[in-house]
């Protein structure tokens, strides 16, 4: 018996991997995060498996659930929306497993951050402008943020920035990253990546307004959101030597 963790994608339900459906096909017990995952992706589940919103329990009711299954033999796909990487509340479970020496593993799954940047048809690391995205949220009822940890901070190394969980904290936001990236910086707010319903607003520091968006969206700061005068980048130039393409009589990588 092995409780899989499996990351369910931000939203469009044929965004989940192979090996995710798979799984959801061959448990006889699915334990989903109802309040993000689309119920479409439980058509996997195979014929009288069981069935579990976890929206309204307590981490105390879910392990519960894993270990009743765990008790019957029986495998468990557990449903997270987006990646399990990030705020998906999986440590703690994991934790409980372990202490509970209940088998698991975990199958990624795509992140809310990339639908949005391809909602956005854009490459959030461009060359001369930044190449790095920091994932960050602001301060919730459920997490705080550690010192250090401020918008400010990330702000000031000129990365793209993107703001999870945050959309309710938008003048927040722009308050604290306006001073590092000018009023003209341009940001971009994603609801409900990749779902038939998705909204895309882009704007400016200066302009951006929530327009009626209180949750599941995600906001994207940074300069290559609307560049065009950035530089190529050497991968693919005629004269840039590599390993599956050598330039000249002495390339660093012979055949």
């Amino acid at each position: 018996m092995t409780v899989h963790f499996i990351g369910a994608g931000p939203g469009a339900p044929d965004l989940i991997t192979l090996r995710g459906r798979d799984l959801i096909a061959a448990c006889p017990v699915c334990l989903y995060a109802g309040s993000l995952v689309p119920a479409a992706l439980l058509a996997h589940c195979p014929p009288g498996a069981r069935i579990v919103n976890t929206a309204p329990l307590s981490l105390d009711q879910i392990i519960a659930e894993m270990q009743a299954a765990h008790d019957a033999g029986h495998d468990v796909a557990r449903l997270h929306s987006g990646d399990l990487s990030v705020w998906s509340a999986m440590g703690e479970q994991i934790r409980r497993l372990r202490a509970l020496a209940i088998p698991f593993d975990v199958t990624p799954g795509v992140p809310s951050f990339a639908a949005a940047a391809a909602a956005l048809q854009a490459e959030l690391t461009l060359p001369g402008l930044a190449q790095s995205v920091v994932l960050t949220r602001t301060p919730g009822r459920a997490s705080s943020m550690p010192e250090g940890e401020t918008l400010a901070a990330f702000a000031a190394t000129g990365a793209t920035l993107a703001i999870h969980l945050s959309i309710h904290a938008l003048d927040h936001v722009v308050a604290d990253l306006t001073p590092h990236y000018g009023p003209d910086c341009p940001v971009a707010v994603v609801w409900r990546a990749s779902w038939p319903d998705q909204r895309v607003i882009r704007a400016t520091l200066a302009t951006i307004r929530a327009q009626g968006i209180d949750r599941t969206a995600l906001i994207l700061v940074g300069p290559a959101l609307a560049a065009e005068g950035f530089n190529d980048s050497r991968l693919y130039a005629a004269d840039y030597d590599r390993r599956y393409r050598p330039v000249g009589d002495a390339p660093r990588f012979p055949e």
